[in-house]
């Protein structure tokens, strides 16, 4: 570890979560481009052909996790560099719906190949402080969807300017993370240092615990990222620029993600998901009722609850299953993208035939699921902990 730059590999880190992050507010935004109002694509049409962003994301975290083992963090990252780079190229001369489903494809492997190399070398060059700094790895989800979403508007809705150069901005973000990444050592995963065995890994992964928070992972994701992806037409009846309340609400989520320290010290993982899953359904259930300057309350209610889903999900398993190493953490980002994949389509249509209003209460019931599921999970860890102390 003496001779790894924590440092650097954690700030190309963060640039490389910004890629990935700005492709989902760009994409938002790429919703009015080549819907209805658009080229004429159907909000459903539209859904299908966003989908690769999420199961493609899945695609190459399942296959990258293990992957990243045997073939070592380095060649994953830099593969994640490349399809990232065909993605951005692909979507730029996108006309259609199948050449956008082929470009957000290939985006979507890069940014699951950020995840899968990424999580499990910043849990292994950080082994004390796993979630706190998996959290601030993941201010830059929300940091990136802000800057996302801050470039589209200035580049189409201010400076009028083609959606082409909104997709080029994606470029230097990029160039910068290669050349932070370039000739840097990476450690090994934490699985390797630990000496756990592949077959352990495989077997750990059938655990009941990590089976349960693999079933809570895509219901945490879809609260999360299916809503704020469809923002532009759940939003747009009640407040006239739904991207800017996309900004404010991940502008909140990294702002929490940025001092998760303290709450992580005084809730623990399975505290905070509870407290996550509470706000979230206040914040949706608000959300499908109100208008004009109460949606941004609404907002910050649901941003409050969506803060720390991802990265704590992610640091439970790595604190708590340690034994899943990089196959766990893939496995479960992996079930969190391909959980918004199959809902994205899902809420196109029923956005095509029912109200933004209508839409936003069905997708309370998710995390109102997720507030009894974390109430368990909960008293299980109590009891658990309990347990371990008195022998």
């Amino acid at each position: 570890m003496d001779e790894i730059n924590k440092n650097r590999l954690f700030l190309a880190s963060c640039i490389a979560l910004i890629v990935t992050a700005m492709t989902f507010a760009i994409r938002a935004r790429l919703e009015t481009v080549f819907g209805p109002e658009g080229i004429g694509l159907s909000l459903e049409q539209i859904g299908y052909a966003f989908t690769p962003a999420f199961w493609g994301f899945t695609l190459a975290m399942i296959i990258g996790g293990p992957l990243v083992d045997s073939l070592g963090i380095k060649k994953i990252t830099w593969i994640a560099f490349i399809t990232h780079a065909i993605g951005i190229i692909l979507t730029l001369f996108a006309t259609s719906m199948t050449s956008l489903f082929i470009a957000t494809l290939f985006v979507g492997i890069g940014n699951g190949m950020v995840e899968a190399a990424l999580n499990p070398m910043i849990a292994s060059i950080y082994q004390e402080n796993k979630t706190k700094m998996l959290n601030r790895f993941h201010v830059w989800f929300p940091g990136g969807i802000v800057i996302g979403a801050l470039v589209g508007y200035l580049v189409m809705d201010v400076m009028g300017l083609s959606w082409q150069i909104m997709v080029a901005t994606l470029f230097i973000p990029l160039v910068i993370y290669g050349a932070l990444f370039l000739g840097q050592k990476f450690p090994v995963t934490e699985r390797v240092q630990m000496g756990v065995s592949y077959g352990d890994m495989l077997k750990s992964v059938f655990k009941p615990l990590f089976i349960f928070m693999v079933v809570c992972m895509f219901l945490t994701a879809a609260s999360e990222l299916a809503n704020t992806q469809r923002i532009e037409s759940l939003l747009s009846k009640s407040i006239a620029k739904p991207l800017l309340v996309l900004a404010f609400i991940n502008g909140i989520m990294a702002f929490g993600r940025a001092f998760a320290g303290q709450v992580i010290h005084k809730l623990r993982p399975a505290g905070m998901l509870l407290f996550s899953a509470i706000f979230t359904f206040i914040g949706l259930w608000l959300l499908s009722s109100v208008s004009g300057t109460m949606v941004i309350v609404a907002a910050a209610i649901f941003a409050v609850g969506v803060t720390f889903f991802w990265p704590t999900m992610l640091g439970f398993v790595a604190e708590y299953l340690p034994e899943t190493g990089a196959l766990g953490l893939s496995i479960m980002g992996g079930a969190g993208m391909f959980s918004v994949s199959v809902v994205l389509p899902i809420m196109g249509n029923m956005l095509d035939n029912a109200t933004p209003s209508e839409v936003l209460r069905i997708m309370s019931v998710l995390p109102a699921i997720l507030i009894v599921a974390f109430l368990g999970l909960n008293m299980y860890m109590r009891k658990r902990n309990s347990l371990r102390t008195e022998n």
